[in-house]
Formats: C-alpha cells, sequence, structure tokens
C-alpha cells in the first residue's frame, strides 16, 4: 500500500508539472512565474491536487486550515473540507471585516504584513498552513507567526510547489513541509 502512495504522488506531480504554465517577466521582468490556473481549469487534476495535499496530514488531528490570500485560498477550502477542518483566511491588511491581528514581515526590498480574525482560532487549534507556492518563505513564516500568536500550534504547511532553490523551507522553523511539486 506504501509503495501503491509512493506512486500516486509521482503520478500527480508528473501531472502537475505538466499542467503548470510557465510565464517569464510577470509579474516583472526576471521572474519566471509558475501560473497553477491550468491545473484550476482541469476539475480531474484539481480534485487530485487538494486530495494529495490533504493526505499527508489525514491523521494528524487538524482542525483549521489557515490558507494565504489569494490562490491559497482555492487550494485550501477544499483541503480544509477533506480533512474536516474549519478554514481560516489570511488576507493582506485592511481586507477582513472583523477585528484582526496582524503580523509585519521584511520582504527583501520592504515590508508587507498579513492579518487574521482575532477569534479565528482557540488554544487547541491544530493548523496546517496551506498555500500555491513557497518561494523565500516570507510569507509562510509570517502566517506562522500569526498562527501561533492567535493562539494556534501549526501542524505543518502544505504547499503545491515549492521553489527549492530559493530556500523558503529554511524560513519555516524546522517545521513539516509537505509539496505536490519542487523545482
Amino acid at each position: 500500500m506504501i509503495a501503491r502512495a509512493a506512486d500516486d504522488r509521482v503520478d500527480l506531480a508528473a501531472r502537475v508539472r505538466a499542467a503548470v504554465r510557465d510565464i517569464p517577466d510577470f509579474p516583472k521582468p526576471g521572474i519566471l512565474f509558475k501560473d497553477i490556473t491550468p491545473v484550476l481549469g482541469d476539475p480531474a487534476l484539481f480534485s487530485a491536487v487538494t486530495t494529495g495535499m490533504s493526505a499527508p496530514y489525514r491523521a494528524e488531528g487538524v482542525s483549521h486550515v489557515v490558507a494565504v490570500e489569494s490562490r491559497g485560498f482555492i487550494l485550501g477550502a477544499p483541503i480544509a473540507q477533506h480533512l474536516g477542518a474549519a478554514f481560516v483566511p489570511v488576507r493582506k491588511p485592511g481586507k477582513l471585516p472583523h477585528r484582526t491581528m496582524r503580523q509585519d514581515y521584511a520582504l527583501e526590498y520592504g515590508s508587507d504584513a498579513v492579518e487574521m480574525h482575532a477569534d479565528a482560532l482557540g488554544g487547541d487549534a491544530r493548523v496546517l498552513i496551506v498555500d500555491d507556492v513557497l518561494a523565500t518563505g516570507g510569507t509562510a513564516a509570517a502566517t506562522a507567526a500569526l498562527t501561533r500568536l492567535a493562539g494556534g500550534q501549526v501542524v505543518g504547511f502544505s504547499f503545491l510547489i515549492v521553489l527549492a532553490f530559493l530556500g523558503g523551507a529554511g524560513r519555516l522553523g524546522g517545521a513539516r513541509v509537505e509539496t505536490v511539486v519542487s523545482y
């Protein structure tokens, strides 16, 4: 059974690699953007992706899926459903309507911040953080810090794509990181 699961993950990774489009110089010159919209546009592949992203955490007692704006929402909501967990959106400042908590973080040239509702998690929350791509790790690390500030325990991270050459996983404090595809 374990060999079958490994074969399924290899097959899923190959299917995702074949579907993802590389868009040069987007959103600015020198960036090679990984466009996941063809994955989302294929109902069977989209379903397989969210099933595959949730599978490593099925036995971890995840109570909340925290997903990062905006493509993380697309993946995080069905992953929350697969895990029987609550869905918690993390957004850029000023986008959530209720009282929020905020985590600032440094970018290569400047800073940014993420927010979540202050009442989104409780002290017993076991949280899976989901996003589409892990690049340098700044947003994911800030989301983890915000999750802990809100009283949650980070069980791990699940990404569709990890750009391993950028070293983002190293900013996540040794937390468990699962991915479908690594470049």
